[in-house]
């Protein structure tokens, strides 16, 4: 073969190999695309939330200012099918107590709920990096955020919801200003509303409600801010979650069914009374939400309910019922909670509307080593609800 001849014949190989297949030039086109695509998203996904608070004139907040990394990798949620491969396997060795479910696996339900506790963290130490913040602070605003709950007929689920979104926030910033709280913390509970509520209340409800200190705009604004810094990660399993769980499961009979609450609502109220009380106090959160509601749940029940409705063994929550024995001792002296009724809520719903009482003098007498007692000197903190006038 000549040298013409065999550069022709490379030449209609080439423009066959592309005639005879166009779904493989396509598909390599396509490959191209996706992988042009794919670094366009990854630059523009890999941001991060940085100086939301360096830049506040005349009250507003302003917004976030984001900074390129693209050497930070992208959080991806965990796999649960996967666990058994993970090093840390003994988190999720406990076996479910869930019965058979209709619609789906009580195994692969049980695991997700447990891989949440590690996916939603927080600590104690969550004001380390608030130098002009304290833990009684923190304590009187979600004591304010409780009351609001109530003069608003909020879900239980609701402000425990904000309690968690408040913590993972300001787990997420630096040097927040006491003048701050008020506002990230009605907007927490403004987001939770919106999530948990059929009617949640309208913005400028929960503006009012501030008496001044928060306007509309203002807790817009901090919405996205703190929506950004959670990654709109905002499907915990709250502590509440948790206590209703156990004491559904642990009054099950022979024929188990999940979907209407069989236990005493008297019973629940008693034991969430505790668990406000707890949440309250900043060491609660050294604990997973579950451990605290099976605590609550020892000590107002019996170890073989608690293993029943929550695979758990004394060993495995001996330092959280240790921890919170002091506040049981101080709730177990007050009257027992009775039910409160609340405008267009059916009877069977009451024990699930957030109540009130007085929650910072009960803290005051719980002998925890090193505590002081709460003071509400120098903090902004508007009048009670109850004592506003008509909106």
């Amino acid at each position: 073969m000549s040298r013409k001849s065999g550069r022709l014949q490379a030449r209609h190989e080439k423009a066959d190999s592309e005639n005879e297949c166009p779904s493989t030039v396509a598909a390599m086109k396509r490959k191209a695309d996706f992988t042009h695509d794919h670094q366009q998203d990854t630059k523009r996904h890999n941001y991060e939330i940085q100086g939301c608070w360096s830049q506040i004139t005349g009250g507003a907040v302003t917004p976030c200012v984001l900074i390129e990394t693209p050497q930070k990798e992208l959080s991806v949620s965990p796999d649960v099918s996967r666990f058994s491969r993970y090093r840390f396997q003994n988190l999720f060795i406990s076996p479910s107590p869930l019965p058979g479910l209709s619609w789906g696996s009580s195994k692969d339900v049980w695991l997700k709920m447990l891989s949440k506790e590690t996916k939603y963290v927080h600590t104690s130490r969550v004001l380390q990096q608030h130098p002009s913040l304290n833990a009684d602070m923190r304590t009187i605003l979600l004591d304010w955020l409780l009351e609001v709950s109530e003069v608003y007929s909020l879900h239980r689920e609701t402000f425990y919801l904000a309690q968690d979104f408040f913590d993972r926030f300001m787990l997420t910033q630096k040097s927040v200003g006491k003048s701050m709280l008020q506002l990230i913390g009605v907007t927490t509970l403004f987001i939770a509303s919106k999530l948990e509520e059929i009617y949640p209340p309208k913005l400028h409800e929960f503006a009012y409600v501030t008496d001044g200190a928060c306007s509309e705009d203002e807790i817009i604004d901090m919405e996205l801010v703190i929506l950004k810094a959670l990654k709109w990660d905002l499907s915990p399993v709250t502590a509440i979650a948790w206590l209703n769980l156990y004491l559904q499961v642990s009054s099950l009979k022979d024929s188990p069914k999940l979907l209407l609450p069989q236990y005493s609502q008297e019973q629940f109220i008693q034991i969430a009374q505790l668990l406000d009380l707890c949440t309250l106090h900043i060491t609660s959160l050294d604990f997973q939400y579950r451990m605290l509601a099976a605590a609550a749940l020892y000590h107002y029940t019996s170890m073989e309910v608690v293993t029943k409705a929550t695979g758990l063994d004394l060993g495995s929550i001996s330092k959280c019922v240790h921890w919170m024995t002091p506040f049981a001792k101080v709730v177990q002296r007050n009257p027992p909670l009775k039910l409160k009724v609340f405008k267009k809520v059916p009877a069977e719903g009451l024990h699930n509307i957030q109540t009130h009482i007085n929650y910072l003098d009960m803290l005051d007498a719980v002998p925890l080593e090193g505590q002081s007692p709460v003071s509400v000197g120098g903090i902004l903190t508007p009048p009670k609800s109850t004592e506003k006038p008509q909106l």
